[in-house]
């Protein structure tokens, strides 16, 4: 079943999310960490952001959810203000 690691931060500004915008792009993910998608998410009036990460099972959740957790502030969005574990109940895309 799979799994996604969805977190919210606040202080996120426009230029921040251009630049990480950029760096995912253009970069492979960090070591250790097998996500199947990413999703960012800004709301620019509130300076607030989502992250959507999905695995395609426990396993690599649990990974994931270790790179993920010990990275540096300074590669993050903004100021982490929560993160929770859901179970992809349904997906589609266009």
């Amino acid at each position: 079943m799979a799994l996604a690691r969805v977190v919210s931060f606040d202080g996120v500004d426009s230029e921040r999310i251009a630049s990480l915008s950029q760096d995912i792009e253009q970069g492979e993910q960090p070591e250790g960490m097998n996500a199947s998608e990413m999703l960012l998410l800004h709301d620019p009036d509130n300076d607030q952001a989502l992250a959507i990460v999905f695995f395609e099972n426990e396993d690599e959740y649990r990974k994931g959810d270790e790179v993920l957790s010990s990275m540096d502030a300074g590669d993050t969005p903004g100021r982490r203000t929560g993160v929770t574990k859901y179970q992809v109940a349904t997906r589609m895309t266009a």
